[in-house]
């Protein structure tokens, strides 16, 4: 009994992790290309913020990459210990 309780703790810390894992990933993609993009817009001045808007951009289209990679390890991970 108390083998399998220790494994479905272990087994549940390791789904919190993955999943706190993948939120972080989600806002710091974002929060990445927002600040590259607004300290290019500083550097380079011009009238118009297209590269925050451009950075800002990539930072969300690696958000949502990362977010469908780190779901599908997730439910690949699941599956095989299913099947074991």
């Amino acid at each position: 009994m108390k083998r399998d309780e220790r494994r479905r703790k272990v087994q549940f810390y390791r789904e919190l992790y993955d999943a706190t894992t993948i939120g972080l990933s989600v806002v710091f993609s974002i929060l990445i290309g927002g600040v590259l993009g607004w300290w290019l817009d500083r550097k380079y001045t011009s009238s118009h913020h297209w590269l925050f808007f451009l950075f800002l951009f990539f930072g969300i289209v690696a958000a949502f990459r990362n977010m469908f990679y780190g779901i599908k390890k997730q439910k690949n991970d699941n599956t095989n210990n299913k099947k074991t």
